[in-house]
């Protein structure tokens, strides 16, 4: 049985959904029905965006009314972990936020915890029983849409172990490297650094997990074309995009999933999250 907590999200098409009323009082507080005509002894996959401390709220309360209907074993997908970035207690006053959200989660004691192309190894050491679906059906359903030869692009070292995993599965498709600077302070980016001296035109796939406002991937982008890039494509496991994308004219195309959010009407081709993607 699934449990689509967001009724626009439903990336699991090959089982029985289940029928619920979910509402917010008028206090804030989330609040939600569950229609009990169901096996209890069958699993419950709940899948969720969380987006805000609300949606966390809805599933905290979505688990506790399936507990109270005796269901035994419950999982959860959630594609986009929130506050995956916060891995790290960068300066004095800061949180660890990722590891705030992973104890609200161990607390409801999942059977097992889905993620989608986690931003490090961290989240998935902070949530129990949790599996990460590594990206690399995403980027094989980008490059047939692109539709030629592309070299994979690394934008910096965190980045790096992954995309050498989906070069692998691809059967070997170069990758090259780059690195950035970040003043941890401001959060301000410099000295892009493009590892290749010259790319002789060749069309050019940046491949990352987060695009938020995208200095990043434009930083990058000019020292591609500094090196004589040709097309430039970005492929985005969870696209945010608070800038808009007028900010990211300089690519060809960008991709990304349906994990943070739906797109309408906007300048992104969209591979939805569903079956074949997450296998």
């Amino acid at each position: 049985m699934i449990l689509n907590l967001d009724p626009k999200f439903k990336p699991f098409t090959n089982e029985d959904e289940m029928v619920f009323q979910s509402f917010t009082f008028s206090g804030g507080e989330p609040h939600i029905k569950i229609d009990p005509d169901f096996d209890p002894s069958q699993k419950v996959t709940i899948t969720h965006r969380l987006n805000s401390f609300n949606d966390l709220g809805l599933l905290c309360i979505a688990v506790d009314a399936l507990r109270r209907m005796d269901v035994k074993r419950i999982e959860l997908f959630i594609p986009y972990f929130p506050a995956a970035r916060q891995d790290r207690v960068m300066i004095k006053g800061e949180p660890l936020s990722v590891k705030v959200y992973a104890d609200i989660i161990n607390g409801m004691q999942l059977d097992k915890v889905f993620v989608f192309d986690a931003h490090s190894e961290v989240t998935p050491a902070l949530v129990n029983n949790c599996e990460v679906i590594p990206n690399h059906t995403f980027i094989k359903a980008v490059i047939k849409s692109i539709g030629n030869d592309v070299k994979l692009i690394s934008p910096d070292g965190g980045a790096l172990k992954k995309i050498y995993k989906v070069s692998e599965f691809l059967g070997g498709v170069e990758v090259v490297e780059c690195s950035k600077s970040r003043d941890v302070k401001t959060g301000r980016l410099s000295g892009f650094k493009v590892y290749n001296d010259d790319l002789q035109g060749a069309d050019c796939l940046i491949v990352d997990d987060i695009c938020d406002g995208g200095g990043t991937f434009v930083g990058l982008a000019q020292e591609l074309k500094n090196k004589n890039a040709g097309k430039l494509y970005l492929a985005v496991s969870h696209g945010i995009f608070n800038k808009g994308f007028a900010v990211l004219d300089c690519f060809e195309k960008i991709f990304t999933t349906n994990s943070f959010k739906d797109f309408e009407g906007e300048s992104v081709e969209v591979i939805g999250l569903g079956d074949g993607l997450l296998s």
